[in-house]
């Protein structure tokens, strides 16, 4: 069976969130006690899976949820400024035309998610949207839509920036695509090796396109030693 549903994350994937999150978490430094972090930094940063991540800001376990949400709050207010990564509105539009469903499943509140795709025109792209999802727990509402939906994972693709999101798809057992434009570098990403790792929107029809390809070709091997037999 071919590939039925194509799901998103959201922050560094759809929305150019990045450069806003380092903000609003520097903001929040000295509230919560951890060190605000510079440029350089921030691209050391990039190199880190999300636990060695908040291993090394030295945050408390206990704290990660009180900064989350904060940081989701404060980004309520700038989500009204905040843009579409370069070229994914055009190729979500190309998938919908395609007819993929497509979803999201985010850590990120609904409401931010909402106004973003309502201020760009995105709305009516999506089918379903999952938000406020725990931020290592991905996988359990990738198995929760191949249960509600009665899909089978070889339906299902999964595209993330972080190496978080390649970790979910693999224990959903769906496709995993691996964005470099986001949260994590391109080194990182390969290590924690994804199905498809690529530089930009566009790639990602390219890919589809050759999956149809190998798809109608074992169709029709298959459909020549039927007749054969």
């Amino acid at each position: 069976m071919a590939l039925k549903v194509i799901v998103f994350d959201f922050d560094g994937t759809l929305a150019d969130t990045y450069d806003t999150f380092v903000e609003i978490a520097n903001s929040l430094s000295a509230e919560f006690g951890y060190k605000p972090v510079d440029r350089q930094e921030q691209e050391k940063l990039k190199h880190l899976s999300a636990k060695d991540l908040i291993k090394q800001s030295e945050i408390s376990p206990l704290k990660i949820p009180f900064v989350l949400q904060r940081v989701k709050s404060e980004l309520n207010h700038k989500i009204q400024d905040l843009q579409p990564i370069n070229d994914i509105p055009s190729c979500l539009q190309q998938l919908k035309d395609k007819g993929y469903l497509l979803g999201i499943i985010t850590s990120n509140a609904e409401d931010n998610v909402l106004v973003f795709l309502k201020n760009h025109n995105l709305e009516q792209l999506f089918n379903f949207i999952y938000a406020g999802i725990n931020l290592f727990g991905k996988h359990k509402i990738i198995n929760k839509l191949l249960k509600e939906q009665k899909l089978q994972p070889h339906e299902v693709m999964y595209i993330g920036d972080e190496t978080r999101d390649i970790n979910s798809a693999k224990k959903s057992n769906v496709q995993s695509v691996a964005v470099t434009w986001g949260f994590n570098s391109t080194e990182v990403l390969a290590k924690h090796q994804p199905d498809f790792l690529i530089n930009h929107p566009q790639e990602l029809i390219s890919i589809l396109q050759e999956n149809r390809y190998l798809i109608d070709r074992q169709t029709a091997m298959i459909e020549s030693l039927t007749m054969e037999g």
